[in-house]
């Protein structure tokens, strides 16, 4: 039996990629998950339910620290059931000038602790690459084993869109939390020149705000919009509205500076809509299969060009909507088999 950590604050937690990959992977292990809750220094099952024993797992899909979970290093050293882990990313250790204050705290330690499970998912290539150059400079004899672990595309119980889809206009989409590691700031200044050229276009930002990083972006959305810029931000989205803002977006726009996976690009793809992005090694691995089109990371004049075609090529724009309908894409159902076969093989 596979437990799956579920920390109570999970339940009004934002949403964030972490949270949806819980979420997600739970839905698609089914029946072969339980939730267990950390207590007392140590994991447990349900009420009524039996205890994790020696042939079972723990599956940690969040993030955590000896001070958040005391008497996790006795537990991880002291046996009991096997406990596995999914890694997302370093950014917080590489990135410390954009990332939460806590994370920034948090992240060493923990990323020095997942070498003391059994088994840790990465999210991507690069994520893995990462864990296993920070033990390398820690000097840490890892006990665990990885492996890449390939998130699903699929969009909540949203069958994939495999027939043309008009758009409402032309307006590009821009998904996640505002905040510099997601580089609206520069995606703006982007847009700016080209609304100053002539160009018309709109542009919808789809996230929560960083309290420590995101209020400053916010405000230059509210300032472009109050200018009579057609820009919109907008929160508190359910599945079904971000759905019908992907299929009738131009393109999805991720200029991310840093990411571990970046499932959106996935899930915009698997709602037929091309992605224009920035050329970093996680988001070039989701994009093998094509219906994207990679620019270098910060290079305003290829923005700029990429953009201006974007808006006024519509053959480049349906091709590149027809890779992303025809292209294999991974499921959570494919996810949770994986982990099934992982974990199981080793039972």
């Amino acid at each position: 039996m596979i437990f799956l950590d579920t920390p109570g604050a999970a339940l009004g937690a934002p949403k964030s990629g972490l949270n949806r990959v819980r979420q997600r992977l739970g839905e698609a292990l089914g029946t072969d998950a339980l939730a267990a809750v950390w207590r007392d220094g140590d994991w447990h099952a349900p009420e009524g339910a039996v205890p994790p024993s020696a042939d079972d797992w723990i599956l940690v899909p969040g993030l955590f620290s000896e001070a958040e979970r005391p008497g996790l290093v006795l537990r991880l050293a002291g046996g009991g059931c096997r406990c596995a882990a999914i890694f997302h990313d370093a950014i917080p250790i590489k990135r410390p000038d954009i990332s939460w204050a806590h994370s920034v705290a948090r992240h060493p330690g923990y990323m020095k602790l997942l070498a003391q499970f059994d088994h840790v998912f990465c999210v991507s290539r690069a994520s893995e690459a990462e864990l296993h150059g920070y033990w390398r400079w820690l000097g840490v004899l890892a006990k665990a084993r990885t492996s890449v672990l390939q998130l699903g595309a699929d969009f909540a119980s949203i069958g994939r869109v495999t027939e043309p889809s008009g758009d409402s206009g032309v307006r590009f989409l821009c998904v996640g939390i505002l905040e510099p590691r997601k580089n609206q700031d520069f995606l703006l200044d982007v847009c700016e020149g080209l609304w100053a050229s002539g160009l018309h276009f709109g542009i919808d930002f789809v996230g929560r705000v960083n309290p420590e990083f995101g209020r400053p972006i916010a405000r230059r959305v509210g300032k472009a919009k109050a200018s009579g810029r057609d820009v919109r931000h907008l929160k508190g989205l359910g599945d079904k509205e971000l759905e019908r803002l992907y299929r009738n977006s131009r393109a999805v726009l991720f200029p991310s500076v840093a990411e571990g996976c970046g499932l959106p690009l996935l899930e915009a793809l698997w709602l037929g809509t091309t992605c224009i992005h920035s050329d970093l090694p996680p988001l070039l691995e989701n994009a093998e299969g094509g219906g994207t089109c990679a620019v270098a990371l910060n290079d305003f004049s290829a923005w700029t060009h990429v953009l201006r075609r974007a808006v006024s090529d519509d053959r480049w724009i349906g091709e590149l909507r027809a890779q992303a309908r025809a292209r294999e894409l991974p499921t959570w159902d494919q996810a949770a088999g994986q982990v099934r076969r992982t974990l199981g093989a080793r039972l």
